[in-house]
């Protein structure tokens, strides 16, 4: 069981139809996404530079740096995902520490993975 599987109980769930964007690049970062279903990419301009799943997260770098968007993030398919916003973000953090724990992997992950050559 992942630590991120907390989040599915939340009660914030937003759906989106394919092709729909759930946020663009200089939009305020005021919430983390959690992925229930369907599949979500990541783009940097036009060029996709990622794509999360079921049981996936995204959008939690602005929560952490307080910075807008570094990135536009549209459905793939249909999905279904779960906003985390600030105040329940850092509420985690503190009191789930593997919560933050699971955060720092996943950004040094997609740090190693931009940094290989």
């Amino acid at each position: 069981m992942s630590v991120f599987d907390l989040l599915k109980h939340e009660t914030t769930i937003r759906e989106f139809p394919a092709g729909a964007t759930l946020f663009a690049a200089g939009d305020p970062g005021d919430a983390m996404y959690y992925v229930l279903d369907g599949e979500v990419e990541v783009l940097v301009g036009d060029k996709p530079i990622n794509s999360h799943g079921p049981g996936e997260i995204f959008g939690e770098m602005a929560l952490i740096d307080r910075e807008v968007r570094s990135a536009t993030v549209r459905a793939r398919t249909d999905c279904r995902v779960v906003t985390v916003d600030q105040r329940r973000f850092v509420f985690l953090v503190t009191q789930q520490p593997y919560f933050a724990l699971e955060v720092m992997g996943i950004l040094a992950d997609r740090l190693r993975l931009r940094t290989q050559a």
